[in-house]
């Protein structure tokens, strides 16, 4: 079918009133968030676990050279040549050949992770970036903290315009963003369970040398919150003020914020969430920073919806993830938006603790044989939770390892109940799972937002221009 005629852009420098959510580990990719951006929209890119998908998209032989063009942009050459020296198979491995693992995440410092880190934003940014002028945004997790300084210096290397960031509290991004654009050392603190004190910087300096012609941009932080009292508490300085807001819903995909209060389950085990759940966007808007809604809200009525509480827009997400130019592998998106209907919010599949939407789509880790088929490990790790000993010395513990193993390392074998291994999952569903040496090829795990009617009006083989002018053409504004 023929491309839609795109909505006109803004004025340059102006707000986006769509934001294209940064979804999963790699579903929001460069091709998915440069689609976006060309329309004058924000387009994102997610930086969960950019530095496996790189190095394993390195070892696949990258088809059509696009990662190495971008490492060949980057401001420090030897730092590319190092990780393309390391990864990059010429021609591809074999499609049964395991991939090389790439450093684990920790406190402790290590050289090769942080190259591979800063060269793995980087090149995200800088694709994302190519053969427009719309803005691209960036999307981390805050609980995966131990990864954010040297995230973050890449993708502002590469031009980033907005970084994104919820699951937690993103107080110290505001001052880390502003040192790292100055040039400085960028530190952040680390949340260690049964320890205090405890942070993780990056050096620019150090790490890439004197200051590059082209310095790293600062770039606009917009703060994802489920509640008017988390904005509230980042407003109020600013050293933690961000540059505005993304309120999300519980009925968006990926992780949400459990309810308030004790955690109450509805008959098919889902969390319960009532009034005190609902952010006043009055008290938002009160704020004088601006502000997204998100979550059931990426048709043209939520965008209407939206505007009348005073927000510039929205985010969506689903939306985009079933679009052809997200990053979903192609044959798993089409079983995915035949089973749109099928999205639980489980309490227990994720080891952070927060809840997390999994799409109930046959041969994934939904169903209840193929996750008891998979053997339980924890082999890259972005979700473990740092914890002090009782000699003082720091380990590291995942809800979804072993059961044994997070045991002896001091924890109840309830919590591990029912975790489902996010990272591999993930991985796999972008066609980048791991095969282990015994042959066994993990699994993938897909997740959507709840809210589906934003299917209604979209053609069956759809674009991410088409997502665009839908609401925006679709809205009454």
């Amino acid at each position: 079918m023929a491309e839609p005629v795109r909505p006109v852009r803004g004025l340059p420098g102006a707000r986006p009133v769509l934001i294209q959510g940064g979804m999963g580990v790699g579903v929001s990719g460069w091709r998915l968030a440069r689609a976006v951006a060309a329309t004058g929209q924000l387009g994102v890119v997610s930086g969960t676990a950019l530095d496996a998908t790189l190095a394993r998209r390195l070892q696949l032989g990258d088809a059509g050279g696009h990662l190495r063009r971008a490492l060949a942009a980057f401001p420090v050459p030897e730092i590319a040549e190092r990780v393309l020296g390391r990864y990059f198979v010429p021609g591809g491995t074999g499609p049964d050949v395991p991939y090389r693992p790439v450093p684990r995440l920790g406190l402790r410092g290590n050289r090769a992770r942080d190259e591979l880190t800063v060269a793995a934003n980087f090149a995200e940014v800088f694709l994302a970036k190519e053969g427009h002028d719309g803005p691209v945004g960036i999307n981390y997790l805050e609980k995966i903290q131990l990864a954010t300084p040297a995230a973050a210096l890449g993708a502002m290397l590469a031009g980033a315009d907005y970084v994104l960031m919820g699951a937690g509290i993103p107080a110290e991004i505001p001052r880390l963003l502003d040192d790292l654009a100055a040039y400085r050392p960028g530190r952040i603190s680390v949340a260690v369970a049964g320890g205090e004190g405890h942070s993780i910087g990056l050096d620019p300096a150090d790490l890439l040398g004197p200051r590059p012609p082209v310095p790293p941009h600062r770039p606009r932080f917009l703060a994802i919150v489920s509640s008017h009292v988390l904005a509230m508490y980042l407003a109020r300085s600013s050293r933690t003020r961000p540059d505005g807001f993304v309120i999300e819903g519980p009925v968006a995909g990926g992780h949400s914020a459990p309810p308030r209060g004790r955690m109450l389950l509805d008959q098919d085990g889902e969390p319960v969430y009532g009034p005190r759940d609902e952010a006043d966007t009055a008290k938002v808007a009160a704020l004088g920073l601006p502000f997204w809604l998100a979550g059931g809200y990426g048709t043209p009525d939520g965008l209407e919806r939206a505007l009348a509480t005073g927000a510039e827009g929205i985010q969506v997400g689903s939306a985009f993830a079933l679009c052809r130019e997200s990053g979903l592998d192609p044959a798993l998106r089409r079983r995915l938006r035949r089973r749109t209907e099928h999205v639980r919010n489980d309490p227990r599949a994720s080891p952070t603790g927060f809840p997390f939407k999994v799409a109930a789509v046959p041969g994934t880790l939904s169903e209840q044989e193929v996750y008891a088929a998979r053997p339980r490990l924890c082999d890259l790790g972005y979700l473990r939770t740092p914890y002090e000993k009782d000699d003082g010395s720091l380990g590291y513990r995942c809800a979804a390892e072993p059961v044994d193993v997070y045991v002896r390392k001091g924890r109840p074998a309830e919590e591990a109940d029912g975790r489902h291994c996010l990272c591999n999952g993930l991985l796999a569903a972008i066609g980048l799972g791991q095969h282990r040496a015994d042959g066994y090829a993990e699994p993938p795990l897909l997740t959507l937002g709840q809210d589906t009617g934003f299917l209604d009006g979209l053609p069956e083989d759809y674009s991410a221009a088409d997502v665009v002018a839908h609401i925006l053409l679709g809205a009454h504004v």
